[in-house]
């Protein structure tokens, strides 16, 4: 028998019509949410897909409720374009973001509008008693808005999180270990169809990669996000990682002071030792400042406050805060090699004050004294980036689950 050619496409597994479908509804959708308002036209050039594909797969979208049209009121003469944009005011995510100051509960907008939220302290006792106090107090605030049932609900939590399996690995300053927080959440919430659980400052990263305004792009960059403690999130490539243990980004448990103070952590000289919120604030208090027993973010804000005030105790604070923070910079970018560090943060609010004293041991201690190119900026969000990147956890997975789906 005479053996004929094969083709050099047999080897291509063909995809079943309603997955290739699905992927193409995700693709638009997210098309439609980076460059809101757009037209099918531009969806059509921009994503290679043919004008009949675009226009049925949007024709399901709006009658999902999930994007609206509206006029383009700059067109010229001729017939006027109808442009796409998400619809807001129709799907809403639940929020929760555990740090040790407090949980903060919110509701937001499939496009990141914060719509209400609150504060909740935390208590004594079991974290299972706590954790259903706040999904109540988010269901409350839920109904009384009036408000559909959310489409998803994002946590993300101040540790080591296994996002996979909605675990809590490990979060010090909570006092949580090896807690299953997403099945705590599904079993009070039965019908929410995405409970999402995240890190902080990966969650963070993701918010600035969906949230973020930045004259840059941002492909591969590590979100620094300073609050009670120091976290980051290493984006390359456009994706988040996560690690093998789920530690990736764990810098803040870094040595930066061999045999130093005391971390939550249990380990000596850790970064966020020196350089969190609540560092600045005991740093302020024990040089004579005023004493506050307010909560870590209210009295970092006391903090700045004072130096913009010309109190030059919180001043010194802060740029120490500043010094320490642009050590540990140094060190990420040798060891990640980042296009830009983006920080977040209520420091972020005294960037005037602390960016020369970050800068200083960047630019001498990167590369042998070498100045590094990698920028270093503070967030463009205007709304708490862990907040925001939970809700960014849940509308990821509403926009991108049709991937899955057969």
């Amino acid at each position: 028998m005479i053996a004929t050619k094969k083709s050099r496409h047999e080897h291509v597994i063909s995809i079943n019509p309603k997955v290739g479908r699905n992927i193409n509804r995700a693709l638009i959708l997210n098309m439609i949410r980076e460059h809101q308002p757009i037209s099918r036209a531009q969806i059509a050039v921009l994503t290679r897909l043919n004008k009949s594909t675009v226009s049925s797969i949007v024709g399901s979208l709006l009658a999902d409720d999930l994007i609206s049209e509206e006029a383009d009121r700059v067109s010229g003469v001729g017939r006027t374009p109808i442009n796409l944009r998400l619809k807001t005011g129709k799907h809403f995510i639940g929020v929760l973001y555990f740090e040790s100051a407090a949980t903060h509960v919110a509701i937001v907008d499939l496009d990141g509008s914060i719509r209400h939220s609150e504060a909740i302290k935390p208590q004594g006792g079991r974290p299972a008693a706590y954790i259903a106090r706040c999904v109540d107090a988010l269901q409350a605030m839920r109904k009384k808005f009036r408000l559909p049932q959310f489409g998803g609900i994002g946590i993300t939590v101040a540790g080591i999180v296994d996002a996979g399996h909605a675990r809590v690995v490990f979060a010090p300053n909570l006092g949580w270990e090896e807690l299953d927080l997403g099945a705590m959440i599904r079993g009070q919430c039965p019908d929410i169809p995405v409970v999402a659980v995240e890190n902080d400052a990966k969650a963070s990263a993701l918010a600035e990669l969906w949230f973020g305004h930045h004259d840059l792009p941002l492909l591969n960059f590590v979100f620094l996000s300073v609050s009670s403690g120091v976290g980051t999130g290493i984006v390359v490539d456009d994706r988040v990682l996560d690690g093998g243990s789920h530690a990736a980004g764990e810098f803040g448990h870094m040595t930066l002071v061999e045999g130093g103070e005391l971390c939550s952590c249990g380990n000596r000289g850790c970064w966020e030792v020196y350089a969190s919120d609540r560092s600045t604030v005991r740093r302020y208090a024990e040089a004579g400042g005023a004493d506050t027993n307010a909560s870590d973010d209210v009295a970092i804000d006391a903090v700045i406050t004072a130096a913009a005030g010309g109190d030059p105790i919180a001043r010194d604070a802060l740029l120490k805060t500043g010094h320490y923070l642009g050590l540990g910079i140094a060190n990420i970018i040798k060891a990640v090699d980042p296009e830009a560090i983006v920080v977040g943060g209520s420091i972020t609010k005294s960037w005037e004050i602390i960016h020369p004293a970050v800068m200083e041991p960047v630019s001498t201690g990167t590369f042998f004294g070498k100045k590094r190119s990698a920028t270093i900026l503070p967030s463009s969000l205007r709304a708490s980036a862990p907040l925001l990147g939970a809700a960014a956890l849940a509308i990821r997975q509403i926009f991108t689950h049709y991937r899955v789906a057969v």
